[in-house]
């Protein structure tokens, strides 16, 4: 664990510790690295290097007086997987999984293969929610967790919620004539009850050639938190097995040569 320079800008970083196959981990918003790193990593590590960076204004990284966008997100992430000079496996979470999205479409050659956990492609296919703001009743809470790692104190945690509310009012506003273009193979993951419309969810599915679904039962948004060992176990299988997959019965899929 490290402090880089991502595009000017001082940032906290886990770098892998050896060479070979190795996963990025992308966090949510209002989040950080440590939230995948303690739920995944103990069970990745077995097979993978890791590597993580925390965004702008999240976890151990200062803010900047930059509204938060996708395409920085993305800019900050090209960066981060330029430096570590590899091809990699990238595995991003909710606003994670929406710039690893952006990074296939303007990237692909850094890439092996994605996994979007919660992703949603457009601001629209969210579920009705309840906004999150200070004067929610959970906000001195989230205040306090925020100051235990960010430099920019517990004052700041206010400003960080506006911008992430603002962010998910208006991005990302990807098509599906875009998500056709995207050249590296993806899982699509989510909960049968995540905050993006099961309908949005499929659309992204359909819409990416090289893709994958898993919508595992009975799980929320914090799908990896509550089927750990499921949503492990689904990720490996992807990033590991065959691409496409070989099945008794291709219909969507068709006849295509299978790479590794």
């Amino acid at each position: 664990m490290t402090r880089i320079i991502l595009n000017d800008h001082p940032t906290w970083a886990l770098l892998p510790k050896r060479k070979g196959k190795t996963v990025v981990l992308l966090h949510g918003g209002l989040s950080s690295s440590a939230s995948l790193l303690r739920v995944l990593g103990p069970s990745l590590s077995k097979q993978f290097a890791l590597a993580a960076f925390d965004r702008r204004g999240h976890g151990r990284t200062a803010d900047t007086d930059q509204p938060f966008t996708f395409d920085a997100m993305a800019d900050e992430t090209i960066a981060f997987l330029e430096l570590l000079q590899r091809r990699v496996f990238l595995l991003g979470h909710s606003d994670g999984a929406n710039v690893a999205l952006l990074v296939a479409l303007r990237r692909p050659e850094l890439l092996k293969r994605v996994v979007l956990v919660g992703a949603n492609y457009h601001y629209k296919g969210l579920m009705p929610m309840k906004e999150f703001t200070p004067e929610s009743d959970g906000f001195g809470d989230f205040a306090r967790e925020y100051a235990k790692q960010s430099p920019d104190g517990i004052e700041h945690a206010a400003v960080v919620v506006g911008k992430s509310a603002h962010l998910v009012k208006t991005e990302p506003t990807l098509t599906v004539t875009k998500l056709r273009t995207i050249s590296v193979p993806v899982l699509v993951m989510s909960g049968d009850d995540d905050v993006a419309r099961l309908e949005h969810t499929v659309s992204l599915y359909e819409s990416i050639p090289e893709s994958q679904l898993a919508v595992l039962p009975g799980t929320s948004h914090a799908v990896m938190k509550e089927r750990t060992k499921e949503s492990v176990r689904t990720i490996r299988r992807f990033f590991l097995d065959p691409v496409p997959p070989v099945t008794e019965y291709p219909l969507r899929r068709g006849d295509h040569d299978v790479t590794h």
